[in-house]
């Protein structure tokens, strides 16, 4: 790559970014724009945890949580099973599920 200027030979290309398919990492919605779609199409919101605990649900990796229970008779509180449809269709539509 450092002796471009010397080649002989140049190939142009022109690429138009409409015609390629949606890659995996802008598939990937972020947990703001789950919260946001939420929103929009179900009127309710839904809180990180809620989002953390369907993608457990569906096997989707997280990374390790640092902020872990200090006993191990600590609970969370469960997603409501309205809002776990809601994070279901929004996967959904991001194409993570």
């Amino acid at each position: 790559m450092s002796k471009l200027h010397e080649a002989k030979h140049h190939i142009n290309v022109k690429v138009d970014m409409d015609e390629l398919d949606l890659t995996s990492a802008e598939a990937k919605a972020t947990y703001k724009g789950i919260e946001e779609w939420g929103q929009e199409h179900y009127g309710f919101h839904v809180t990180n945890l809620n989002i953390a605990q369907v993608k457990q649900k569906h096997g989707i990796i997280e990374r390790e949580n640092y902020n872990k229970p200090k006993s191990e008779k600590s609970r969370q509180p469960g997603c409501p099973e309205e809002k776990v449809k809601a994070i279901e269709e929004a996967l959904k539509y991001f194409q993570m599920i």
